[in-house]
């Protein structure tokens, strides 16, 4: 070699392989070293991880994760849009498409791999195509603008972003997968199933057990699966996102040896079965093994590259060995919260505990080992907040204190000894105590620590975590910690509030465009979206659907109705206090017959009809509208109920008119949004029939007036609420609710419930005492001010939809209702005389199966 520096070549410039040149450069060994980078992507490295955010609004270059003139600034060589065809292992020469060579001194292979086409008939169809660079997404994009309908083969991670990617371009989005249940690989049968509901939930078909034989012209789409049961399903355009095969083509050329699955194989340096020729990432095989998440190809990128310069004598000591790698994950699928962590699907015989909430649409399983204190394996899907309490246990090996079924439910689980060596982040290794000395240094931000960590730099899902290991180390410094809504905004939710309200800000482009990161790109994210639309609707009470804010809404906001298990709306009018005329009762039932729904008598005293279809929803409510309903608000983050006793009205303990009370409160704030959903009740005397202790706003009766309690709740954790003034006269009550519910709604968190915002309040109950009773802030008559606003500009959203053309018209589950085929549901029964969702319970012999 003339040149004195030893080469060091890169093949492949994807996550691993940037990595790989970062963590170089960082210990300055470019500077020892000829380095030079060969890319077949003409793109310098992206995040892959992050490819439907293109079509949300990213645009290409903010997938970018260096740039070229970065790797010129650390003097790395960079060739893209080249491709190595051959190894010349002896004289230590690449070969290129282009017929030049490459010398080396050391070679990296992190060729990574491609996405697996099954070996289907017709694959090669025009309106194929596979998901995996951005090219792909170009590619996508474009045939996205002739097409109505798109499917992705592949119900595994990358086939569920593949369909994310087809829902954003505005299609109706099928999922084929092979297995009986999405994502085979980590979840079990049960977390499965809740996935498809939570993805079927959102408009996007499922199709399990499929194995697509042949790919045919299509009736209705370009192109017809054709399934071996005998099925078919016409598409416009299909995606193939099934998997991935190691891109090892090169082991061909050389004496290169492979895994039995694929793979360059190599030992525990990351060494292939050529001298000086190391590979990491999905293009290597350790011990039979691909691992395609990013964590181990960093891992893999770290090991090698210490070997190697260990061997060239420019630095000290190895980095270790690799040996295998933890494969835990969490991430958000199509806005579904999922988490695996180590042997997520167990075996038979394994111990465990998990947790079912159907309704909450939350499933979290536990595997045990024999003792039943140790945790081997865990599945999240629909909450994953413990997920970093889990994987710490999991990883350090600590013993289970008391039950661990207390692990499961939030805010029970035992408290855990903090320690420096929790691992926050498994993509890059990064542990609390490397964050805490990070923020020790300087280090303020999010930002700051991807920079000077990696933490958070991989799949992202440990964010959450790292910002609060980064606010433990600011608060420990007395520094004031951010409380930034998301990635957008520099605010938090109580100063967006406050902002729109003085500048009178009606919608998100201009709260974006004013006051969002000037850096960030993009049109929000599920975070500050719906965060957005209900301060809009606290200030203002206008349509949630009108003005562009139907973009905001998450699912049920968006068609105005709660989505159930089968793909089904729920249909809930309002019953004021529980009262209701025969002549309405009467309307109800023709209602629920006529469109054959489940009805039920809640425990908030509504009736709840179950099983209509989008389309059917404007027929329903025009007719209970007709009849004097109005929208129940029961899929809003609003007032849900206020419950009541029957009071002095027909009970001889009753001291007070309750029914009344709570009929005057439930029409008052009956269009009230707030930051979390809202319950209340009023009993009319202290045997406190309709629980009011238990709710958000509890109203007890008297003999001299009224008790009012604040901040109660059921559900999973439940909280008394507390005494906040008593023997209050009508006028009065109102008044003190007006201020505590506004000034709730102006100060609480997203997602917060008044029992969670009074702890966190500084100073407590005491405090909201001095606000709301002493007026401490002088804000009293304002917060009535802005309560008889929300007052003054109700409307039955459902009302307005049905009156409003190109509001009814979302109502619809095909664009061409005329044309649609007959859409897949769920099976269903007769049961005790209603239509119910076929469950996993076989029904008794004198039913009728539909």
């Amino acid at each position: 070699m003339s040149n004195t520096k030893p080469k060091l070549v890169i093949v492949g410039n994807g996550m691993v392989g940037h990595s790989f040149v970062e963590q170089l450069c960082e210990q300055r060994l470019q500077q020892q070293l000829e380095v030079l980078v060969i890319g077949a992507e003409k793109r310098v490295a992206y995040d892959r991880v992050q490819l439907s955010s293109y079509f949300n609004g990213a645009a290409l270059d903010d997938l970018a994760m260096t740039t070229a003139e970065q790797y010129a600034e650390w003097g790395v060589s960079l060739k893209l849009g080249a491709t190595v065809v051959g190894i010349d292992s002896e004289a230590k020469q690449l070969l290129l498409a282009d017929g030049t060579r490459e010398s080396y001194d050391k070679l990296v292979l992190a060729t990574g791999s491609y996405g697996f086409v099954p070996p289907i008939n017709g694959r090669e169809r025009d309106g194929c195509m596979v998901y995996r660079t951005t090219d792909d997404l170009l590619a996508i994009e474009a045939a996205a603008k002739n097409a109505k309908t798109g499917v992705v083969i592949g119900g595994g991670l990358l086939g569920l972003e593949a369909a994310n990617a087809l829902k954003l371009l505005g299609l109706k989005t099928h999922v084929v997968e092979f297995a009986p249940q999405l994502m085979p690989v980590q979840l079990d049968a049960k977390a499965g199933a809740l996935l498809k509901d939570k993805i079927a939930a959102l408009g996007v078909e499922i199709h399990t057990s499929k194995v697509t034989q042949e790919i045919v012209d299509g009736e209705t789409g370009r192109l017809r699966l054709k399934f071996a049961d005998g099925e078919l399903l016409d598409t416009d355009m299909l995606v193939f996102s099934a998997g991935i095969r190691p891109y090892d083509n090169l082991a061909e050329t050389c004496a290169l040896e492979k895994g039995a699955r694929g793979g360059y194989a190599v030992d525990n340096f990351c060494q292939t079965t050529v001298a000086d020729v190391y590979a990491i990432g999905e293009c290597a095989s350790w011990q039979d093994r691909i691992f395609g998440l990013v964590a181990p190809g960093y891992q893999m990128a770290k090991i090698a590259l210490g070997h190697i310069a260990h061997s060239l004598d420019i630095a000290e000591q190895h980095s270790g060995d690799f040996l295998g790698a933890d494969m835990s994950t969490k991430l958000k699928l199509m806005g579904v919260d999922v988490a695996a962590i180590g042997n997520s699907r167990g075996s038979d015989d394994t111990r465990y505990v998990e947790l079912m909430d159907e309704p909450a649409g939350i499933y979290k399983k536990l595997w045990l080992n024999d003792a039943g204190n140790l945790i081997t394996g865990a599945l999240l899907v629909g909450d994953t907040s413990d997920y970093g309490t889990l994987l710490n246990l999991y990883l350090s090996g600590h013993k289970i204190e008391g039950s661990a079924a207390a692990l499961l439910l939030s805010g029970d689980a035992p408290a855990l000894p903090k320690s420096n060596n929790d691992l926050i982040c498994s993509c890059h290794q990064v542990s609390r105590g490397s964050i805490l000395k990070a923020v020790a240094d300087g280090a303020a931000s999010l930002g700051d620590i991807k920079r000077c960590t990696k933490a958070a730099s991989g799949c992202g899902g440990c964010s959450a975590s790292v910002q609060k290991v980064i606010n433990e180390g600011l608060a420990a410094q007395g520094v004031e910690v951010s409380k930034a809504l998301c990635s957008h905004f520099e605010y938090s939710r109580q100063e967006l509030f406050h902002l729109c309200q003085v500048e009178g800000i009606k919608d998100f482009a201009t709260l974006l465009a004013k006051y969002g990161k000037s850096h960030v790109h993009g049109v929000g994210c599920n975070t500050c979206q719906p965060a957005a639309a209900s301060i809009f609707a606290s200030l203002y009470n206008g349509h949630v659907l009108s003005e562009s804010r139907d973009q905001l809404q998450d699912t049920n906001d968006a068609f105005l109705g709660n989505l159930q298990k089968d793909g089904t709306y729920s249909v809930v009018p309002r019953i004021a206090g529980g009262e209701i005329t025969p002549d309405k009762l009467i309307a109800i039932g023709e209602v629920a017959k006529r469109y054959d729904l489940y009805t039920k008598i809640t425990g908030g005293q509504r009736i709840d009809l179950f099983g209509a279809k989008l389309s059917e929803l404007p027929e329903i409510w025009e007719e209970l509208i007709a009849a004097g309903f109005e929208t129940g608000h029961a899929y809003g983050k609003s007032l849900r109920t206020v419950k009541s006793c029957v009071g002095n009205t027909w009970c001889r303990y009753g001291v007070q008119n309750s029914v009344g009370m709570a009929i005057e409160l439930e029409n008052r704030y009956k269009g009230l949004r707030s930051p979390h959903k809202l319950k209340m009740a009023v009993s009319g005397c202290t045997r406190e029939c309709a629980e009011a202790q238990g709710k958000d706003i509890g109203v007890i009766a008297t003999d001299k007036g009224w008790n009012l309690y604040v901040c109660g709740n059921g559900g999973m954790k439940p909280r008394h609420a507390d005494l906040f003034a008593s023997d209050l006269n009508d006028a009065e009550l109102v008044d003190l609710i007006d201020k505590v519910l506004m000034f709730y709604v102006r100060t609480a968190d997203k997602l917060q419930r008044t029992s969670v915002w009074l702890e966190s309040l500084d100073g407590g109950l005491d405090y909201l005492k001095q606000v709301i009773l002493q007026d401490s802030l002088c804000i009293g008559d304002e917060l009535l001010s802005q309560m008889q606003t929300v007052v003054d500009n109700y409307q039955c959203e459902w009302k307005t939809s049905v009156e409003t053309p190109e509001l009814r018209a979302r109502f619809s589950e095909f664009i061409n209702p005329q044309a649609a085929p007959e859409r897949a549901v769920l099976q269903y029964q007769r049961v005790r005389g209603q239509r119910i969702p076929v469950i996993n319970v076989a029904p008794a012999t004198e039913e009728e199966t539909l």
